[in-house]
């Protein structure tokens, strides 16, 4: 087992919410690989998505009328505190603090300006970071936002983020949302036009190939595959469900020069 031990800011579960959660699996085991296990939880089941023997989120039903989508849940001290802090900056519950049973404890909150995650704290610490990201695994987190200077405040006293501003040319500033020396996500304007909501991505060795097979079994693509210079080759699709993830692969790290 390797060692677990809270990491805060870290995003540790992405959860796929959908009234058709078999057409997701399917479409998913097809294009990313990733298997579905139910999980017993008392009188009802949740499906378990894997990579390999990795567990690394989840297929849920959604409340109310909310149109397919992921929800990411980032680890953070303390829940209860972390949704009062929500309130008290201008965001809003969507679900009060509540704990699952020999897991942890969540609550759902959305930010000023709409976009939903929610506040984790596991009871047995939070998977170690990995060096790079195996194939099929989330390593990223973005948020998507009209005024991303003007929201960076509510995540830093949330979540406890540092924010940091990168000049982008013609996209403007994509800012890095940080915690203890370590970067856990992102924050731009330059993809906006919907509605303020944070997109996941997952580490993939061919989006070309992705994006193809996505395609070929329903998926509509938002974003062909394209390159970010420094940083990597990505692409963006909606699944049949509805539901919009991100695909890349990450540009290995330049290693840094030793004296």
């Amino acid at each position: 087992m390797p060692d677990m031990k809270p990491l805060p800011g870290k995003f540790v579960w992405f959860e796929h919410v959908s009234r058709d959660p078999k057409k997701a699996q399917a479409f998913y085991g097809e294009v990313l690989g990733w298997k579905a296990t139910p999980f017993s939880m008392g009188d009802s089941s949740y499906d378990m998505i894997y990579v390999g023997d990795t567990m690394i989120g989840g297929y849920d039903q959604p409340r109310g009328n909310q149109p397919a989508h992921w929800i990411s849940y980032v680890s953070v001290d303390d829940v209860d505190a972390a949704a009062k802090a929500a309130t008290a900056n201008g965001g809003k519950i969507v679900a009060p603090p509540s704990d699952i049973p020999t897991v942890g404890r969540m609550a759902r909150i959305a930010d000023p300006q709409g976009a939903e995650l929610c506040l984790f704290k596991r009871v047995n610490g939070d998977p170690p970071d990995a060096t790079t990201a195996p194939p099929g695994t989330f390593f990223w987190n973005e948020l998507h936002t009209p005024d991303p200077a003007k929201t960076l405040g509510f995540y830093d006293k949330v979540v406890g983020y540092s924010h940091r501003a990168m000049d982008m040319g013609a996209a403007g500033s994509y800012y890095i949302l940080a915690r203890g020396g370590v970067d856990r996500a992102g924050a731009t304007s330059h993809m906006g036009g919907g509605p303020a909501s944070w997109l996941p991505y997952v580490s993939v060795t061919d989006p070309d190939a992705v994006l193809a097979r996505a395609k070929k079994q329903g998926a509509t693509i938002q974003i062909d595959a394209s390159d970010i210079p420094g940083v990597g080759r990505f692409g963006v699709l909606q699944d049949p469900t509805g539901a919009v993830l991100a695909i890349m692969k990450p540009q290995p790290a330049t290693p840094k020069p030793t004296k």
